[in-house]
């Protein structure tokens, strides 16, 4: 099992449609095969700074959905709302 932690720090006045398609993006993400469980988390002290935090069975299963037409469709319509290219690393027990 792996956890992926997506780092986003999104453009001012921006976060209510990162909050829409986020969460859309999380529920196409929930039907990936592998995927465990996801949550996304905002910073009590700056709240343009998201973290989603993403359990998948195998980093196999992680690479089939982050290189998936249906993730990269969805980042097409996120990423303009980032105020900085997103970071991820993947963690495991």
């Amino acid at each position: 099992m792996i956890r992926v932690m997506i780092e986003r720090h999104i453009a001012e006045d921006l976060g209510i449609y990162y909050d829409r398609l986020s969460r859309e993006l999380l529920q196409k993400a929930m039907q990936a095969h592998g995927f465990i469980s996801g949550e996304v988390l905002r910073n009590i002290d700056d709240p343009n700074h998201r973290l989603v935090m993403a359990t998948f069975r195998t980093v196999s299963d992680w690479q089939r959905w982050h290189g998936s037409e249906e993730r990269k469709e969805m980042m097409e319509a996120l990423e303009p709302l980032f105020k900085t290219e997103e970071r991820v690393t993947i963690f495991e027990h």
